[in-house]
């Protein structure tokens, strides 16, 4: 077990191994839609890439999601085959927002002999998250659009 100035000595270090190794700039926070981002997530059990759509506008959060929903069938068959979508999903402060994500289990940020697994991971992963979301940006993006 790590004490918690270790443990948060070995996030930093991964992020940082991370960047270095795949030192390109991600979309993440600036899909130029408002509460709409996409985020990598690790702890000692499973890695995530996340595209989380929490407007506070509840009405913008479903279309959002349903805009997803209506290009799923693409999303799986070109981009992201074990993505996962759930329209209200709870984070742990109960917050209800929806999110689309794929993950890997069986690896530990705390094991740096499975970090490569997981830069990989997230590298391919973001990689085509990435790619869907540049390729209907302008129908996610807009909400006049219908679904």
């Amino acid at each position: 077990m790590f004490s918690k100035a270790e443990a948060q000595a070995m996030k930093k270090d991964f992020w940082t191994t991370f960047a270095n190794t795949y030192s390109r700039k991600w979309l993440l926070y600036n899909t130029k839609i408002k509460d709409v981002t996409f985020k990598f997530y690790v702890d000692n059990k499973k890695a995530m890439v996340l595209l989380d759509i929490e407007p506070k506008e509840e009405h913008k959060r479903k279309i959002y999601f349903e805009k997803i929903v209506s290009l799923q069938q693409l999303l799986l068959d070109d981009f992201l085959p074990d993505a996962v979508l759930e329209e209200n999903y709870y984070l742990e402060n109960g917050k209800v927002i929806s999110r689309v994500w794929v993950e890997k289990t069986g690896i530990s940020l705390y094991n740096q002999k499975s970090w490569a697994s997981i830069f990989e991971f997230f590298y391919e992963k973001m990689d085509a998250f990435e790619r869907f979301f540049y390729e209907y940006e302008d129908y996610i993006r807009g909400l006049e659009i219908n679904t």
